[in-house]
């Protein structure tokens, strides 16, 4: 449990600095990467923390995607 909560944190890390990246790119990636680790440490209280990390990282790059859509419909590139 502990090694999967630590690979998802370093794997985020690994690609929160990529550079060159759109705004898009950027919200999509974060959100993934923040609903990944919200995921992975709720589903390791539920028992399965690939499972959550899994389901949170999807649910969060729909959640990057939605609000880079706001953004942009707000006038901000």
């Amino acid at each position: 449990m502990r090694k999967t909560v630590m690979l998802i944190l370093a794997a985020a890390l690994l690609f929160s600095g990529c550079a060159n990246m759109s705004n898009t790119e950027q919200r999509v990636l974060s959100g993934g990467a923040m609903g990944a680790a919200g995921g992975a440490l709720i589903g390791a209280a539920a028992g399965s923390a690939a499972i959550g990390a899994a389901a949170g990282g999807g649910a969060g790059l729909l959640g990057g995607y939605v609000y880079d859509q706001y953004q942009k419909s707000r006038g901000n590139p």
